[in-house]
């Protein structure tokens, strides 16, 4: 599945999902001082190859922001928002101090974790730098375009 993220001049990015069949689904992602909240989607899904929204968009479900609860999606969901969290802070957490923000995340919200050690958070983290550079470097208008 490709993945085209539009960098917007307004308050949003899109986000348009493209697959073998069918139109591409288009998203707009609120800018948030960093990358896409869907981009961080594709830096956790792809590095540590787990299902999550993107995962359930590839195997046909609607790209929206109510999905049904499924586990391995929903532990997914509540790692991208720790990651996201520590890049608005500047990404320098201990990744240990990550996963027991991650056990407490999935604790609160009552989903199981997806196994994690330093080195996956680590992994995560290179991919999350890799996309945070090559999407600083367009201009608006700008496109970047992924596989998943």
């Amino acid at each position: 599945m490709k993945i085209v993220f539009t960098k917007g001049s307004a308050k949003h990015d899109l986000m348009e999902v493209f697959q073998a069949s069918g139109a591409p689904q288009r998203v707009e992602c609120p800018k948030q001082g960093i990358i896409p909240h869907d981009m961080v989607h594709f830096a956790v899904e792809s590095t540590l190859q787990a299902r999550g929204f993107l995962g359930r968009v590839r195997d046909g479900e609607t790209a929206g922001f109510r999905m049904a609860a499924e586990a391995e999606s929903d532990g997914v969901e509540r790692l991208v928002e720790v990651i996201q969290g520590d890049a608005w802070s500047g990404g320098q957490t201990p990744a240990t101090e990550l996963l027991a923000m991650y056990q407490v995340t999935c604790a609160a919200r009552q989903c199981p974790m997806l196994a994690l050690d330093e080195a996956a958070v680590d992994a995560v983290r290179a991919c999350m730098t890799d996309l945070s550079a090559r999407w600083a470097g367009l201009p608006v208008g700008g496109r970047l375009e992924l596989v998943l």
